[in-house]
């Protein structure tokens, strides 16, 4: 990956997301970003396959898994999101700027920081195009069987924890069920699982193990930023939350723990 490609890369996210600043504005809705991420690998995926001087095996298969899971994403969040309007999180920050110079600090804060991480996350897909090294290895098949795994845990556990939310029933409880018994957050263990399945098939030599930096920056955000640490805020004293909390694990699935008897 050259220089000029890096940056052609970084100017074509900087204006899908000036696009999506955009429509988010007039929405009056910023969490359309959250809909655009998936979306914007696929961009990339796209963009260095059809670009490339020569694709093959290893580009083909990145391109092709980008696809099935950014799409799928996109859908699923667009669909979550839009019977809700705009996210919490994204009012909280409107709530937190005021009056003062909101769309400037919404542009910066939420759109151009998420361009940024895409960017940095996006890293191995530019590699998988653009090195010459298209025949798959070892280590890529190794890849490909994480990623489903991964697929697995965000597919599946999306589709358990929306089924769950469907039923009136369930109002103000708590998901513990299918992929939500082995860990209290199977979609965040998968969205980093396939991320660390892209880096191992777009590795080519020992020269290349620097594109580690993309599965460690996702997980860093799913874990502290975005996902687990935020979410989680939400249930502190919540009573049901803390017993599910003592039995499962955070992050990475396991049996459940037996709780301690006292007395």
């Amino acid at each position: 990956m050259t220089l000029f490609i890096a940056i052609k890369i970084f100017i074509l996210l900087a204006v899908y997301f000036l696009i999506v600043f955009v429509i988010g504005q007039i929405k009056k809705d910023n969490s359309i970003v959250d809909t655009a991420w998936g979306s914007g690998y696929v961009l990339v995926a796209l963009y260095t396959l059809f670009t490339s001087p020569a694709p093959g095996s290893r580009s083909i298969l990145t391109t092709l898994l980008v696809l099935i899971w950014g799409l799928r994403l996109s859908l699923h969040i667009y669909r979550r999101n839009k019977p809700k309007g705009e996210d919490y999180r994204y009012k909280a920050m409107r709530e937190k700027w005021g009056n003062k110079y909101p769309t400037l600090k919404a542009f910066f804060y939420v759109y151009m920081t998420q361009c940024v991480m895409l960017y940095i996350i996006a890293l191995p897909i530019v590699h998988s195009s653009t090195t010459v090294h298209q025949n798959l290895s070892l280590i890529s098949y190794l890849g490909l069987v994480l990623w489903l795994t991964g697929f697995i845990f965000e597919s599946i556990g999306d589709y358990q924890l929306a089924q769950f939310k469907k039923n009136p029933k369930n109002k103000g409880k708590i998901m513990t069920q299918g992929l939500w018994s082995y860990t209290r957050h199977p979609n965040y263990f998968g969205e980093a699982c396939m991320w660390f399945g892209i880096f191992f098939i777009a590795i080519t030599s020992p020269v290349s193990l620097w594109l580690i930096i993309s599965p460690l920056t996702i997980t860093h955000l799913v874990v502290n930023v975005s996902g687990v640490k935020l979410l989680e805020k939400k249930y502190i004293g919540n009573r049901a939350f803390e017993s599910y909390k003592s039995v499962t694990n955070a992050f990475i699935p396991g049996p459940r723990k037996h709780k301690r008897q006292e007395g």
